[in-house]
């Protein structure tokens, strides 16, 4: 099964398991620590499946779970991933997460791609070391962190975005 069939199947199930949060741009959901009840995010993560990122800010806006990790990080992905970026937004959501829960493995991953879209090699490295150690060189998010890494560094310091 390819990652695409995989992460389709992760969508899929995202809509009746939502205390799973994104992996990353091309791979299935993980569990996180800290996930929100299944009413609560639901139905912005099945609207940032399906690319819907209006519909989705304003789902997350309406729920207002500002005390969530994965909601700021939902917030910081939806903001990155929007039609017109908007970094700044993204990187005030995505550092609220990490606030709360410094070891959320999908925030420090998106964290180190916006960091990759700003231009700043350093932060999205640092970014990649917290999520080695965190859950090592064989976990999904370091690996789509460092790829991501490799993809800058290939392009001669150029942020190079996935198919998703």
């Amino acid at each position: 099964m390819t990652a695409r069939h995989t992460f389709a199947l992760a969508l899929a199930a995202a809509a009746f398991a939502p205390s799973f949060a994104f992996a990353s741009d091309d791979a299935p959901a993980k569990p996180t620590a800290h996930a929100a009840p299944a009413d609560n995010l639901g139905q912005a993560r099945a609207q940032i499946a399906a690319r819907q990122w209006g519909p989705a800010l304003d789902e997350l806006r309406r729920v207002n779970d500002t005390g969530s990790a994965d909601w700021n990080n939902l917030m910081g992905f939806v903001l990155r991933k929007g039609k017109t970026p908007d970094l700044a937004g993204s990187e005030k959501y995505y550092d609220a997460a990490l606030r709360i829960d410094p070891h959320h493995r999908n925030t420090l991953e998106y964290s180190g791609e916006l960091c990759l879209m700003k231009g700043d090699l350093a932060k999205a490295q640092a970014r990649l070391a917290a999520l080695t150690s965190e859950c090592g060189a064989s976990c999904e998010q370091t690996g789509e962190l460092k790829a991501a890494i490799d993809r800058y560094k290939a392009a001669g310091n150029k942020y190079v975005s996935t198919s998703w």
